[in-house]
């Protein structure tokens, strides 16, 4: 696996973003809409990866790809609950795709093991699914063993500004392929 660490994922992200920077990326989202754009996902993560998930969503953004953020979305609740629960699974399906931001923090969350199981029922099957998996800054990764079971967003083996999808079975797919596909 060629798992990023944050910090080299926010160097990729701000180069992505170029001159706009990552500034505000989630205030733009509570406008949310599919639309504008050819595909949408819907953003699995830990809210104690904030700056994370603003990268990951200006990384996206910057292949045309529209995404939701449950916690930038204004018609969530201000506590979670039931109808949180709700939302988020509806949020799921009716997004093209899944992705995990499968940091640390994101893959000891309950709530994001649980929209993994929402996203495998709605998603693996037309492989619409994927991890975008993070190592913290010391290199660490405490990736589950049923994650190998899915899609991983990775870096090239050779040029570091091609992403790709590796599926579990040795393919691999260009991200911008999979992002724009059906």
């Amino acid at each position: 696996m060629n798992i990023l660490t944050k910090s080299q994922f926010s160097t990729v992200a701000q180069q992505k973003a170029g001159n706009k920077g990552l500034s505000g990326v989630l205030n733009e989202n509570k406008q949310f809409s599919r639309a504008t754009q050819l595909t949408s996902i819907f953003l699995s993560h830990s809210h104690t990866d904030k700056d994370v998930v603003e990268q990951a969503v200006s990384f996206f953004r910057n292949f045309g790809i529209t995404v939701y953020v449950d916690w930038a979305d204004k018609t969530m609740p201000e506590s979670p609950n039931g109808e949180t629960a709700k939302k988020i699974k509806d949020q799921i399906i009716l997004n093209d795709k899944f992705v995990l931001l499968g940091t640390n923090a994101a893959i000891a969350s309950k709530w994001c093991n649980w929209e993994v199981g929402i996203g495998d029922t709605y998603k693996l099957s037309n492989k619409k699914i994927a991890i975008l998996p993070l190592a913290d800054n010391s290199g660490t990764w405490n990736g589950n063993e049923y994650l190998q079971i899915y899609p991983r967003i990775e870096q090239g083996n050779t040029n570091k500004s091609d992403y790709f999808v590796w599926y579990p079975d040795g393919t691999i797919e260009n991200i911008t392929e999979w992002l724009k596909r059906k």
